[in-house]
């Protein structure tokens, strides 16, 4: 296999991420028992640099940048997909580093989410690594 279909592969992935984390990430279950502290995130207000803000208001805001990240992750690596083999080979600090942000993804994802956003995050690490390394390597 080479490098394009293993970014092209990780793109569509990221892409279905960021759309299921961006719809989901907001959602909870009435048998998690978190209503009360859901209500409370909500409606306790506190300024913060001259701004009202709730932890609901954080947490959404964090959440959203996530989404955001994962967007702009697939629209990188759909490009890298397109790149020569030569322009990738210069590139090996970027295609590492974002094989290397996911691996971090994966495990926070293992540390502190459940079992589809640790799938997500495995294969899309893999594939983002398998890719560098094919893409990466010197011409």
């Amino acid at each position: 296999m080479k490098a394009p279909l293993f970014y092209r592969i990780a793109s569509i992935l990221l892409l279905l991420f960021a759309v299921g984390h961006t719809l989901g990430f907001r959602q909870s279950d009435p048998t998690w028992g978190v209503d009360t502290l859901l209500g409370s995130m909500r409606s306790i207000h506190f300024d913060v640099q001259g701004f009202s803000r709730t932890y609901w208001d954080l947490f959404v805001a964090a959440g959203f940048s996530v989404g955001v990240f994962y967007l702009f992750a697939a629209v990188l690596a759909w490009q890298l997909g397109g790149l020569p083999k030569e322009t990738l080979a210069v590139m090996r600090v970027t295609v590492w580093a974002l094989a290397f942000c996911f691996a971090a993804i994966t495990v926070v994802s293992w540390s502190y989410l459940f079992i589809l956003p640790i799938i997500f995050s495995i294969v899309i690490t893999a594939c983002l690594a398998a890719a560098a390394w094919l893409s990466a390597r010197p011409v």
